[in-house]
């Protein structure tokens, strides 16, 4: 189960190509556990059947605002009394341009109009569409109106041309949905996160590094922004996608990780370091190929600094969150590191049970002692780690940089 088991939403589609994702989307809310109602615009009909959001939904559609199923004739009141939030994906220009003005023609828009709950809207259009400063002022209108804008993002659309104003991807959407949902523990502040592996070249292809999948760091941004938080992620060679919101830093080795986390800490209120990075170095990688031969290869090792001290022994540094990966004596070693680092903070877990997985386990070490979470998806210790964060963070006299 998720953090969105149990919550009713209300789904609004629109006219328009990108209403195919909101098929995507509502099997996603389903899965998680949430209650959908699907409404949907003459429009969004031209594009998907209402049978297949029905098939989807598990529960009737609805299109028209006479629609005589409704016993009192009043479906735009009903439809929003009872559930959590409304969601439009997709909406359109004229949809975004309808509640900017409180215009109410059909059921989705009246409905809106009349809601006492919260508003999402997922934009989709074609580039010029978006950018004309008509939809750039009704965009910035509803915001200013408290709701909720989920992208769009750039990219190819179905017109052939590439920019903003594609609609998000179904996955990005349910995060966005999930997010919205989180109370705002770290409201402005400026979390730095390293995340991923290192890599230290031996040759111009070879390389020593670990088998960390970044996905402990990106699911620590994740939840870093969802806490309000601004983010600046650098990471090592990963294959996933960085949430959305994060200002990603790409390095290879320990060495740029370094580079890049001095050039960033002075801006951080509040540093992690979840990546996993190597504790030694090639002293003379050789730039072209090493061919194989009959003999032993030696090679020679040098120590990589260490990130997490390097920030700890600042002057003025940020509040430092370190990182711990054992493969026994998980609560001793762990509480030795972060005495010895001076950690007001340190994550600690098996190997054993977390590298390349979904879920984990986690201990919490701090001056009060350990904090064990038990087995969970990444996401959900994520967001438990930056709820802990924000509490010790909140001891802190003014806070760092404040």
């Amino acid at each position: 189960m998720t953090d969105l088991a149990k919550k009713r939403l209300l789904l609004g589609i629109t006219g328009g190509v990108a209403a195919y994702k909101a098929a995507e989307l509502v099997r996603l809310l389903v899965r998680a556990g949430v209650e959908v109602q699907v409404v949907m615009t003459q429009a969004a009909c031209q594009f998907i059947t209402p049978v297949t959001m029905q098939a989807l939904s598990g529960r009737p559609v609805f299109t028209d605002l006479w629609d005589n199923r409704i016993d009192n004739g009043m479906a735009h009141i009903d439809f929003t009394r009872d559930v959590d939030a409304v969601v439009v994906a997709p909406a359109s220009a004229d949809f975004i341009a309808k509640l900017a003005h409180g215009l109410a023609d059909d059921l989705l828009s009246t409905l809106c109009l009349a809601r006492m709950c919260p508003l999402l809207v997922a934009p989709a259009m074609n580039k010029q569409m978006w950018e004309n400063p008509a939809t750039q002022r009704n965009a910035a209108q509803i915001r200013s109106d408290s709701i909720t804008l989920l992208g769009p993002a750039s990219g190819a659309q179905a017109c052939g041309e590439t920019g903003m104003g594609r609609m998000l991807e179904a996955e990005d959407l349910l995060a966005g949905i999930e997010a919205f949902f989180q109370p705002r523990l770290l409201p402005g502040r400026h979390v730095l996160i390293t995340a991923g592996p290192t890599f230290e070249a031996i040759d111009a292809v070879r390389g020593i590094t670990n088998s960390s999948s970044g996905k402990m760091g990106y699911a620590v941004a994740r939840a870093a922004i969802e806490s309000g938080a601004e983010v600046k992620l650098i990471s090592g060679p990963t294959c996933l996608r960085p949430p959305a919101g994060a200002e990603l830093v790409n390095v290879t080795s320990a060495q740029e990780m370094l580079k890049a986390v001095n050039e960033a800490v002075n801006w951080a209120d509040i540093f992690i370091g979840v990546a996993a990075v190597a504790d030694y170095y090639v002293l003379n990688p050789s730039e072209q190929k090493i061919k194989k031969d009959a003999h032993i290869l030696t090679l020679e090792l040098a120590p990589n600094p260490d990130i997490v001290s390097n920030v700890m022994n600042l002057p003025n540094p940020p509040f430092c969150v370190g990182f711990a990966a054992e493969s026994e004596n998980l609560y001793e070693y762990a509480e030795m590191k972060r005495r010895r680092k001076n950690l007001p903070l340190l994550a600690a877990n098996l190997v054993q049970t977390a590298v390349g997985g979904d879920d984990n386990e986690l201990v919490l070490f701090d001056d009060e002692g350990p904090h064990p979470l038990p087995r969970a998806s990444k996401i959900v210790l994520a967001r438990q780690l930056i709820a802990h964060i924000a509490k010790l963070y909140e001891k802190i006299p003014n806070g760092k940089a404040a």
